[in-house]
């Protein structure tokens, strides 16, 4: 049986430095992040032990399998809400603490963006007068560069990883209808261009399987580092998707997907299978194509578009879920409002994608500029409308374009900012985060699956953590009862 599909989001953010000609991006990164860390009461380093990102899930081990030295001494921290925030390839990244609900993750995916205004904001007095570090989420500089947004999802170890790259592709290359950020200009290689994209991401995908993440990038990724018991447990590593402003784009980037992968795990695809004949042409295919009807080949010889994969995947998942139900996707309803917005969104886009403009990123950027071009006569290929395009995604408050669209809002205000302090109650995100609040001074490093104690005395204590549905507030609000030092809970753990 499928199981609890825990997931999370890991956000590469844009950089600019305002004001400055020979900026370097690490070091404004780096700055960006210390200013934020430096107001928080404690501060924990990241620990490498478990790092293995040359673990390739076909079964080999590439050269070089452990974390770049480079990146051990960059700004690299854990905050009190379990994410971990730090400098990666030139880019701050902000890593969501593991999630059970698609809807839980939105509202950390929201208060990662928070992290980052409030860092902009702090990073200001660390800068010369007259420069500013500007931040953007998207994932294009619309030079030929891309940086991601990786999505991460918590798999049985014993479904067969050929049959989960085989049964998802069609779904990671079809589902960006809905997951897009939009984008003007081309950026696929030997094909430049100035028309509108549904994503951003898309055109920048080489390979339909490989391990790598910034170089000939795959549909799907075969990294294999689980942190969690690798006996039990691998977490699929998505690299094909956007960073998302729009809190439904989100919503169904995560929640489809881990619907999805309890179809895989069960082996409910039967004859329903669909197989594209040739993954890297589709996803740039349809990403050209915002009309949406561009049609792709299956392997079986027919051709269908985006759409019309989309609705067979859906149809399938409904399916399942009268037989099996979809417990594993959260509480009561949970998957439920799944696929009651997955079928919705569908719906619109075959008969008017312009009524999502208040849901998806895609379709608000589009409407924005169309309005824009016919208000003042101009064409994609105005360096106005580049401009426009980068400014939906800049963090800024007050110069926010995506701010002033009215997007429907997921998640409240509210519940952002207890995210921003606080970690999801149903993994282990929130052992590692109350242990943060606690007993930060006690703690030399953490990370995903362990937190390292010092108390003062040798040897150091390692505090493994590697189940990602164990240390739920459900698992370990009794420990921290009355618990008043760190000693003490390490003893209360050992009983």
């Amino acid at each position: 049986m499928g199981i609890t599909k825990v997931c999370g989001i890991e956000t590469e953010y844009g950089i600019q430095v305002v004001g400055s000609r020979d900026a370097n991006p690490t070091t404004a990164s780096s700055l960006l992040i210390n200013g934020y860390v430096s107001e928080l009461a404690g501060r924990v380093g990241w620990d490498f032990e478990d790092e293995s990102p040359g673990r390739d899930a076909r079964g080999y081990v590439r050269d070089g399998a452990m974390a770049p030295e480079v990146e051990k001494h960059l700004v690299n921290t854990v905050l009190t809400n379990g994410a971990r925030y730090y400098v990666d390839h030139a880019h701050p990244e902000y890593s969501t603490p593991e999630c059970s609900t698609a809807r839980q993750l939105v509202a950390h995916d929201k208060a990662g963006e928070v992290v980052l205004e409030r860092s902009m904001a702090a990073a200001r007095r660390l800068v010369a007068p007259g420069e500013e570090i500007v931040v953007y989420k998207n994932n294009s500089d619309g030079k030929g560069n891309s940086y991601g947004c990786h999505e991460n999802y918590l798999v049985d170890r014993a479904v067969p990883f050929p049959r989960v790259a085989h049964q998802l592709c069609a779904h990671l290359v079809t589902r960006q209808v809905y997951t897009g950020a939009g984008k003007v200009g081309c950026e696929e290689e030997g094909r430049r261009g100035t028309g509108f994209e549904i994503s951003q991401r898309a055109d920048f995908f080489e390979e339909e399987i490989g391990l790598e993440t910034t170089l000939k990038r795959p549909i799907v990724n075969t990294r294999d580092e689980p942190h969690a018991d690798a006996q039990k447990y691998r977490r699929l590593h998505v690299i094909t998707g956007d960073a998302n402003l729009a809190e439904v784009a989100t919503f169904l980037k995560v929640g489809v997907t881990a619907l999805l992968l309890l179809v895989v795990e069960d082996d409910a695809f039967g004859s329903r299978e669909v197989v594209l004949a040739n993954p890297v042409r589709a996803i740039h295919a349809i990403s050209h194509d915002p009309m949406l009807r561009e049609t792709v080949e299956l392997e079986d010889g027919t051709s269908a578009t985006a759409l019309e994969v989309q609705w067979e995947l859906y149809d399938l998942a409904r399916k399942y879920a009268e037989e099996r139900g979809l417990h594993h996707l959260g509480p009561d309803g949970a998957g439920d409002e799944i696929l009651a917005r997955w079928e919705s969104v569908l719906v619109a886009l075959e008969s008017d994608p312009a009524s999502l403009r208040h849901q998806l990123d895609w379709v608000a950027k589009r409407e924005l500029i169309a309005a824009y071009c016919d208000r003042h006569g101009c064409e994609l290929d105005d360096h106005r409308v580049a401009a426009l395009d980068l400014q939906y995604h800049d963090l800024r408050p007050d110069r926010s374009l995506f701010r002033r669209l009215q997007m429907e809002r997921l998640v409240t205000a509210e519940e952002v900012e207890t995210a921003v302090s606080d970690a999801p109650p149903t993994t282990r995100a929130y052992f590692r985060g109350e242990c943060l609040k606690r007993f930060a001074s006690a703690i030399v490093a953490a990370n995903w699956d362990s937190i390292v104690f010092d108390l003062g005395e040798d040897p150091l204590r390692r505090v493994p953590m590697m189940d990602p549905v164990r240390g739920s507030a459900a698992h370990v609000d009794t420990l921290f009862d009355g618990c008043g030092s760190p000693a003490e809970l390490l003893r209360r753990l050992g009983g």
